[in-house]
């Protein structure tokens, strides 16, 4: 009994000792070392006395992840294979199967396969359901299972997958995976350069600068640099990425936090790539971190014309700090400020409503740019000119976090077919059929108004009487019968969305950015402004 009391707690004694040694909060020690006691004898007593067998490494894992849950969405408990998982993704390559998969609870979702690998050869599509990985059930696996998806290169999985209701096997072999910070870059014409960054790893300031080099022979004379989507990644990468286009010695980021040895300015190290291009920085609502460095520290040191959509808001930087037995904290550390001084951290995880929900800034503080144009903290990167079809909204969000645009994707590819990216369209007959797919689906939205409403409606204290309760119902059932037209309403941003997701099916990524050439909003409008020079000055003044 003595040995199996002793592995059942060892978890918290390691992390008595780790913080015992290393805390530098003196006056927080008693009240730390207080708390660690009490769960320690709280995880012990319920080990030994609760009246079935318990899993002590689960409860633990259980324990921290709600405990971190309390502070913010980026401060997590990475185990070995998280901690192998964030070393790829900021590495920018990995051995495995060369598709973007996500995981539910009975299923893994074949989202993207990557054009030349592994699944791409073996004939994996989008929206591909993996039932099963070789002898394992996706359904009797309880961690993630597309762990099971990777392996040493040269090495082989069988899959089992479901495809428009038919059962289907595929034999995929793994090999090595590239993943670039920079996936194309092209002229839009013989003077303007347009380079897509996708993401911050180890690749981002390299590839930009070669792709940069290359279009400048090419005779670019002006560059669009497309962050949309981009989530971000490497601090440290955002400032190399804004230095090819401002001087050494210059200050991009500061970081502000309670420990002063993460107080620290940031300022480019190396020689520019050129000074003087004129530059359109693009920018959506999933342009996040290191993507919100960049665009917000080149408009504010008027460099660039920033268009689209407002950004993401994340202005909290993080950092792995290692544990014991290769495991690591990615912990929020600080937050950053552009060299304006303003912060656009959007969320505030630390004041939270009556539901849990993090509140939203909505009261923002102006700062000014180098040149004297005003712009704002608190909510993301705000753009210089706004492009309306990359916006989304609480509908566009449902119609994609329930994968009904994606499904509707799955099947207009399997109905369509196309012979080059120049033949494809998407017509008004194609958006009516979406629409009648759309209503017959399982998914609904709040918005800001239903949600007021229905505060006010449950509350227990109101005033207000039966008679105008009936007149919120009646509200409530007009904002309903509302959402419906709202696909008429919203028709072109949904309509992009779907294009997006369709092309990707038949040309793969490197045909969308083809097709954006041509057909994108926020491009056409972006290489219009550059090729107009005073308009173009005259806002960054």
């Amino acid at each position: 009994m003595k040995n199996l009391i002793n592995k059942r707690i060892w978890v918290p004694v390691v992390a008595l000792t780790i913080l015992v040694a290393s805390s530098g909060f003196k006056s927080d020690f008693f009240e730390i070392a207080k708390q660690i006691e009490i769960f320690t004898t709280l995880f012990k007593e319920l080990n030994m006395n609760y009246v079935d067998e318990t899993n002590p490494a689960e409860l633990m894992d259980s324990a921290i992840k709600n405990m971190l849950e309390e502070l913010d969405p980026y401060t997590r408990f990475l185990n070995e294979q998280d901690v192998e998982a964030y070393k790829i993704n900021n590495a920018g390559e990995y051995s495995g199967i060369g598709a973007l998969v996500r995981s539910y609870e009975s299923k893994l979702l074949i989202v993207e396969p990557y054009k030349g690998y592994p699944a791409d050869k073996a004939g994996l599509k989008a929206g591909d359901e993996i039932i099963k990985i070789g002898d394992i059930t996706i359904t009797d696996f309880d961690d993630n299972a597309s762990e099971l998806l990777k392996g040493a290169n040269n090495t082989s999985v069988d899959v089992t997958f479901v495809r428009q209701g038919e059962t289907k096997m595929a034999t995929l072999n793994r090999e090595g995976v590239e993943v670039d910070a920079v996936p194309f870059y092209d002229m839009i014409d013989e003077k303007t350069g347009y380079i897509v960054l996708s993401r911050f790893n180890r690749k981002a300031s390299s590839q930009t600068k070669s792709a940069l080099q290359d279009l400048k022979g090419k005779g670019a004379e002006r560059l669009i640099l497309d962050l949309r989507g981009n989530p971000g990644g490497l601090l440290t990468e955002a400032i190399n990425v804004t230095n090819l286009f401002v001087p050494k010695g210059e200050l991009i980021v500061t970081t502000k936090s309670k420990v002063k040895k993460f107080n620290q300015e940031y300022k480019t190290k190396n020689q520019p790539e050129d000074l003087d291009i004129p530059l359109v920085v693009l920018v959506d609502g999933r342009s996040a971190s290191a993507s919100e460095i960049v665009s917000g520290g080149l408009q504010d040191l008027d460099r660039a014309v920033v268009m689209g959509a407002r950004s993401f808001g994340k202005g909290l930087v993080q950092r792995p700090l290692k544990l014991t037995y290769g495991t690591q904290l990615k912990v929020t550390i600080s937050r950053y400020y552009t060299p304006s001084g303003r912060c656009i951290q959007s969320l505030d995880y630390w004041n939270r409503d009556e539901e849990g929900k993090a509140v939203r800034n909505t009261q923002f503080k102006e700062f000014t740019t180098r040149n004297g144009r005003k712009v704002q903290d608190g909510g993301g990167v705000m753009p210089d000119v706004e492009i309306a079809t990359i916006k989304t909204n609480s509908l566009i969000d449902a119609l994609q976090q329930n994968n009904i645009l994606f499904d509707f994707a799955t099947d207009f590819y399997f109905d369509h077919s196309f012979g080059t990216v120049g033949d494809f369209t998407f017509t008004d007959s194609d958006f009516g059929a979406f629409k009648k797919y759309a209503q017959t689906q399982d998914f609904s939205f709040q918005t800001e108004t239903e949600e007021l409403l229905e505060q006010t409606m449950n509350s227990e204290d109101h005033l207000l009487g039966s008679n105008v309760q009936e007149k919120y119902k009646d509200l409530l059932l007009a904002i309903n019968n509302g959402k419906i037209s709202a696909l008429d309403t919203y028709q072109k941003e949904i309509k992009k969305n779907l294009e997006d997701e369709i092309i990707k099916r038949y040309f793969y990524r490197e045909g969308l950015y083809q097709y954006y050439l041509t057909h994108d909003d926020a491009i056409l409008s972006a290489t219009a402004l550059l090729g107009d020079a005073s308009k173009y000055n005259g806002i960054l003044r």
